[in-house]
């Protein structure tokens, strides 16, 4: 089993649909076994400039995590075809164990 980690901001967009709900329905459509989203409290990028949305007078972007896990072939070949279309984020992969 393999578990991919993508790591968008919350407020990002792709056309005119929130990105987080873009993956859902790639991946829905792609038959992925589960997925849950996590929004972050706070988090930096590569310019290692802090997003706090929770701060007063703050307008950051929210950090959000998409985490999903799937057969390791299943898991890649929905990251290629998803790299087609959305090139942003950060994506991580890990092996993992169900029990």
């Amino acid at each position: 089993m393999l578990q991919a980690q993508i790591y968008i901001d919350k407020d990002e967009l792709i056309g005119s649909q929130l990105l987080y709900e873009y993956i859902f329905d790639f991946l829905i459509h792609h038959q992925i076994k589960g997925a849950t989203a996590f929004q972050g409290v706070i988090g930096y990028g590569s310019g290692k400039l802090l997003m706090r949305p929770g701060a007063l007078f703050s307008f950051d972007e929210t950090p959000m995590i998409i985490t999903f896990t799937d057969e390791d072939e299943k898991v890649k070949e929905v990251l290629v075809a998803l790299r087609k279309v959305f090139k942003g984020g950060l994506v991580v992969t890990l092996p993992v164990q169900t029990w």
